[in-house]
């Protein structure tokens, strides 16, 4: 089982709250842009994507797009308030065939373990 889980969230403090949640249990990298994120999913495939929507530069619904492009059996997990606002290119993405999980913000220490977990011991 891959126990590296990768952050992709524009705002530090989230992605210190993973990192803390998480790091005692995974290897957790933490990216603050998408393209960021793909270029650290390119030199290291993670067993799992912690995704935020709403970020600068390119959002989480195209980054998503090309992370399935690089590993598409890499689960990828949305973790936003924004879902309502990006709901038609969500919905757009799923008949692409593009598989994904949403949890809205803000989740506990706990959610995040839980989380990881589930999809890690798939």
């Amino acid at each position: 089982m891959n126990k590296t889980i990768l952050v992709i969230d524009d705002e530090r403090a989230i992605r210190d709250s993973f990192d803390l949640a998480l790091s005692d249990d995974y290897d957790v990298t933490t990216a603050k842009t998408g393209i960021e994120g793909l270029a650290m999913l390119e030199q290291n495939k993670p067993g799992m994507v912690f995704l935020d929507l709403k970020m600068p530069e390119m959002d989480g619904v195209e980054t998503m797009r090309r992370i399935k492009a690089i590993a598409p059996d890499v689960p990828v997990y949305i973790v936003t308030a924004f879902q309502k606002e990006f709901m038609a290119p969500l919905i757009e993405a799923s008949r692409e065939g593009i598989e994904f999980e949403i949890a809205a913000k803000p989740l506990s220490s706990e959610q995040i373990r839980h989380i990881a977990s589930a999809v890690l011991s798939e």
